[in-house]
């Protein structure tokens, strides 16, 4: 008798290469994006670009979930696709004559690139799997995602490096890994193993005006709220530092490109021993909390070593403190604490943190770089930035012992109540 396919992994197995081929992507374009805009344009300008971006995601996602609403994710996925292979192709022509305003307009690209492609990614799986099977193969998917990251920030190091190839060669090689992702997404549902219900195609993601007093009335989701925001305003401040360094360290753009691309894929190196080696064992002997401390920690030693021997080295370390952690224990523990949560409270949540809170947060950190180093009527050095990144590292320990209280204060009484008689 002939055996069966075990559906499930075939099709986990299919979505981890899509997430691989999403990041894969993403981590050539990357590297390229701040090398082109160091040049064009410099690293004191980067606050700008963000509270730029954070502006456009907000006018795009508002548009692409009345997409999403009237028509089916797989033709809205394939769509943008398209869409953005055709940008990155008019980006090659136009950036063969670079200017500040290509080079700005190319950073805002691909940053919408990434968020859009993932959040689509994970719309898709989403709705593919079951909650036990995303129990079961989640940690495998998402490996994937990170393991491109490794590829991709190598990939793109090796053809700048040893290749011969400049920075811009590396927009058409995202170019292909995109068509490459598309025809892996029509093969799966060409084979059956993309379905979706008609009922879940108009259940997008909203955030209802009317949420703010509910998230503001419970102070447990506002001590979650502020928490997982906190971080959202350390990027900038960490991103701004140790694109500063770079900017000072390399002055050729196929150098820079070159580092960038291998700095990328050591940092989704990191995340992954993390996420395999580190945060099972926290979680299981610590608990949640005790995960969720490990990146302000790490951001707060990592800028004091930067504040003692500033340099490309130490901001590097700061930049893997940062990001490496928040892409792996951080982002692994802060869905733990939504657990004691009433199930409609969890998607509010989730809804108004991701798709508002984090932008706003973003732009907030943006604007205190701005503040330090444009806007007020004196100058101050690189390393008045660690300073408030530190005060921000101690704001955020302070918000996490508040958090753990509340935490288990939740924990405990859902316990009880679960164990009472009915």
């Amino acid at each position: 008798m002939k055996k069966k396919p075990n559906l499930p992994l075939l099709r986990s197995v299919l979505l981890f290469t899509n997430y691989f081929l999403i990041i894969a992507a993403l981590y050539q374009l990357k590297p390229a994006s701040r090398s082109i805009f160091i040049e064009q344009i410099g690293s004191a300008n980067l606050p700008y670009v963000w509270i730029a971006t954070a502006f456009s995601l907000g006018l795009i996602i508002s548009y692409y979930n009345r997409l999403v609403a009237h028509f089916s994710r797989m033709r809205v996925v394939i769509g943008t696709i398209v869409v953005l292979i055709a940008l990155l192709g008019l980006f090659r022509l136009l950036l063969a004559s670079p200017s500040p305003v290509t080079a700005f307009t190319f950073y805002i690209y691909v940053d919408i690139l990434s968020v859009i492609l993932v959040e689509q990614f994970w719309s898709l799986t989403n709705t593919i799997n079951t909650e036990h099977e995303g129990h079961r193969w989640y940690a495998l998917i998402g490996t994937g995602g990170l393991l491109g990251g490794v590829l991709g920030g190598m990939g793109a190091h090796a053809l700048i490096a040893y290749a011969g190839m400049d920075t811009l060669d590396l927009l058409p090689v995202a170019g292909l890994i995109l068509l490459l992702l598309m025809a892996l997404t029509l093969l799966m549902q060409r084979f059956g193993l993309y379905h979706e219900n008609e009922a879940d195609t108009a259940a997008t993601p909203s955030v209802d005006s009317g949420f703010w007093h509910t998230i503001i009335g419970n102070r447990y989701l506002t001590l979650i709220a502020a928490l997982l925001l906190l971080s959202q305003v350390i990027e900038p401040l960490v991103e701004f530092q140790f694109m500063h360094a770079v900017e000072a360290a390399y002055s050729d753009q196929e150098q820079r490109t070159a580092y960038l691309g291998g700095l990328f894929s050591l940092l989704s190196g990191v995340a992954i021993g993390v996420n395999l080696l580190i945060t099972p064992l926290i979680h299981r002997w610590m608990g949640a909390i005790a995960g969720l401390a490990f990146q302000p920690l790490a951001v707060a030693f990592s800028t004091l070593f930067f504040i003692s021997a500033p340099g490309l080295f130490t901001a590097a370390t700061l930049k893997i403190a940062d990001r490496g952690l928040s892409y792996s224990i951080n982002r692994a523990s802060k869905e733990l604490l939504y657990i004691p949560i009433n199930a409609v409270l969890i998607f509010q949540a989730k809804a108004w943190i991701d798709m508002f809170g984090y932008r706003v947060f973003k732009i907030l950190g943006s604007v205190m770089i701005l503040l330090l180093t444009q806007w007020l009527w004196f100058s101050v050095p690189i390393t008045a930035i660690s300073w408030l990144t530190l005060i921000v590292c101690i704001t955020w320990g302070a918000t996490l012992i508040i958090v753990k209280k509340e935490f288990h204060k939740i924990s405990r009484y859902r316990t009880s109540n679960s164990d009472a008689p009915e």
